[in-house]
């Protein structure tokens, strides 16, 4: 058993470790001037796979990938939303309440 660990920014590469059996441990995000997402994945062969990857050898099933790749959008969505911080809305009626019940 050769069990790693792999990280990356491409939710496309990502998608493929998920259909090659790993496992997503984590994503991380990074702020400059946009949010940048890095999925970090653990499992078995990972390095072989993305050298598979990355020289054009890789197989997988259509369909499993499609699954895998809106799984990840999903999670980094949700994920996306736990980050964000609370909006802060200005509205009118609401001020002219507070002023017209206690001035």
């Amino acid at each position: 058993m050769n069990t790693s660990t792999l990280e990356t920014t491409d939710i496309f590469r990502g998608a493929f470790f998920l259909c090659v059996g790993g496992d997503l441990s984590n994503i991380r995000f990074r702020s400059n001037g946009g949010q940048t997402a890095t999925f970090m994945f653990t499992g078995q062969n990972l390095h072989k796979h993305d050298k598979d990857y990355r020289e054009g050898h890789a197989l997988v099933n259509p369909l499993q990938y499609r699954e895998a790749l809106n799984h990840l959008r999903d999670i980094l969505f949700e994920k996306q939303r736990e980050n964000r911080k609370p909006e802060i809305r200005y509205d009118r009626k609401d001020a002219n309440r507070y002023n017209q019940k206690y001035c």
